[in-house]
């Protein structure tokens, strides 16, 4: 076997290969589409979001948010003082 022959026959090995590769990402991409324009018909993309009301008042509620701000902001402040 010549060197000429073994390029002639790793040339076609190599444009199989990514004949194969590239034809898997044809397929993979329109499976995608096709999965997400179901999805889309379906309906299903649409995502219910439970909200639950804390118990007790409401300002009881954001008066604990804003004391957790308060706290994490204080904290990243003395961080970035000492680091």
């Amino acid at each position: 076997m010549t060197i000429g022959q073994m390029f002639e026959q790793s040339g076609i090995l190599t444009l199989l290969g990514m004949g194969t590769v590239f034809g898997f990402l044809i397929i993979l991409i329109i499976s995608i589409t096709l999965v997400g324009k179901i999805i889309q018909t379906l309906g299903l993309d649409k995502e219910e979001i439970a909200v639950q009301k804390p118990k007790g008042s409401s300002t009881a509620a954001g008066a604990a948010d804003a004391t957790v701000t308060a706290v994490i902001t204080a904290s990243v402040t003395e961080y970035r003082k000492t680091h």
